[in-house]
């Protein structure tokens, strides 16, 4: 690079920096202005920022518009997110105590007490861009922060939308709208500045800008590749696991990245099971269409973006093979795993990989191999009605949810169903680079401060040979 083009960057990231600083300090003076507010006030904020998104005429037009600014998934699949996904979230957080005191323990006379983080950087993923932002935001209100929300360039027309509307909610209420502020012309270096000048991160996206958001210097909260794994053992109702398979693969055309990517039947319902998922709406690739859907799913390694949550007879016509009426998904029998088998990927299309294991016990070392190639610590999950067999799939796999005869894509991040929480963001703990496991809710987006009274009565060290029991005989 010469002094001249040096200079020109140098003066570039200048500005950059003095746009997103001046985002910063506006998202930094709303936030000051509710770090006092009440539990009430609080959850009157959040109330009106789902509201303002999430009535059936309003998410109708976000989902219309979602969909024709991504081109990806589809519509009903988006008014599902935006209109039901957004209560859900709401119903599971309205109740919590977010300010104060939120825990105490008599026992050990401790209390605990929540506090803002301040302005949280928010990045939001082409894939998930309507109920992203909103999930986000209540997340960030609910602790008393404010939010910056950076989104994919692909859908930066829906993310200022949705922040448009939630800011008026929030001044009806009597609030700052910049406790949501949008970029409304996003970057990669306008994200990265987000990251460096903002008080916590909070990543959903690809691999690269999550690794970014850990690399930014910035305290930060990521998510790992997903790439789910499913289990259909000889207990399982298959009829059940079928259409559950289907509305898993097929939801928003597997925009999500939790959608089902490889699913493994044991080998004694086989055959009765893969009939079933083709009466879902599944077509079996031969060798041939396998290849030809191979070369346009990939390109020099990397997942070609013109396929991703594309419907069935999209893919088929760019990969150049036909399909029968009424073909939902595609199932791609495979054997291996790793990347001379591609298809043992994530592949963010309505893309199944099949296999056929012997027992529960290949199953498990099938689902290993498998995420160790991609989506480790991500998600699994198993059709079964033996507790023995889920549990010993829970113990053996390297995995931070299981979901148990529920459709992958809508219920590890939460959902009315089950008793996860609910969100869009999912940590895979050390297993896919995260820094926690958990579903990321508001309790993650607060600081704590500890109050430790004395013990009514003080604690009393054990004996030794209380304490070190057999250790004192072992070593002397």
């Amino acid at each position: 690079m010469g002094k001249q083009e040096r200079i020109f960057a140098s003066d570039e990231a200048a500005a950059v920096a003095e746009e997103v600083g001046a985002l910063i300090e506006r998202s930094r003076a709303a936030q000051r202005q509710i770090e006092n507010y009440s539990q009430e006030q609080v959850d009157a904020l959040i109330r009106a920022m789902v509201w303002s998104v999430a009535r059936p005429e309003i998410a109708e037009k976000i989902a219309r518009f979602t969909f024709e600014e991504t081109q990806l998934g589809n519509e009903e699949g988006k008014y599902l997110k935006i209109f039901r996904k957004t209560r859900a979230a709401l119903m599971d957080i309205i109740d919590d105590k977010s300010v104060g005191v939120i825990l105490e323990d008599p026992e050990r006379e401790i209390k605990v007490i929540a506090k803002p983080v301040g302005v949280i950087g928010a990045l939001s993923p082409s894939t998930n861009p309507e109920a992203t932002p909103v999930i986000k935001a209540i997340s960030a209100v609910k602790g008393r922060n404010s939010i910056i929300v950076a989104p994919h360039p692909r859908a930066k027309l829906t993310n200022k939308m949705i922040c448009d509307y939630m800011r008026e909610a929030i001044v009806a209420m009597g609030a700052p709208a910049d406790l949501v502020i949008s970029i409304d012309t996003p970057s990669v270096e306008k994200t990265n500045e987000l990251m460096r000048q903002c008080d916590r991160v909070l990543a959903t996206g690809g691999g690269a800008m999550v690794h970014a958001a850990y690399s930014s210097g910035t305290p930060a909260l990521g998510v790992g590749v997903g790439n789910a794994v499913i289990t259909v053992d000889e207990t399982a109702d298959l009829d059940d696991a079928a259409e559950k398979i289907r509305i898993s693969k097929t939801l928003d055309n597997a925009a999500s990245c939790s959608s089902d990517n490889s699913v493994l039947l044991v080998e004694p319902i086989y055959d009765e099971m893969l009939a079933k998922l083709k009466a879902q709406g599944g077509y079996v690739l031969d060798e041939e269409e396998k290849a030809r859907l191979q070369s346009i799913l990939w390109i020099d390694g990397a997942l070609n973006a013109k396929v991703v949550a594309q419907p069935a007879e999209a893919i088929a016509g760019m990969a150049g093979f036909e399909i029968p009426e009424g073909t939902r998904f595609f199932i791609v029998p495979e054997t291996g795993a790793g990347p001379d088998y591609p298809f043992s990927g994530e592949k963010l299309t309505v893309t199944m990989a099949l296999y056929k294991v012997k027992d529960i016990d290949e199953a498990i070392a099938r689902t290993n191999e498998i995420q160790a190639y991609q989506g480790q610590g991500h998600s699994c999950g198993i059709y079964s009605t033996s507790d023995a067999n889920i549990m010993k799939l829970a113990n053996a796999t390297k995995t931070s949810r299981v979901m148990v005869n529920q459709p992958q894509a809508a219920s590890n991040s939460g959902n009315l169903w089950n008793g996860m929480r609910q969100t869009f963001s999912l940590g895979c703990g050390s297993w896919g680079g995260n820094g926690t496991n958990n579903n990321i809710t508001w309790r993650d987006l607060i600081n704590e401060t500890w109050v430790s009274k004395p013990l009514k009565t003080p604690k009393t060290l054990p004996s030794d040979e209380e304490l070190f029991g057999d250790a004192i005989a072992t070593l002397g």
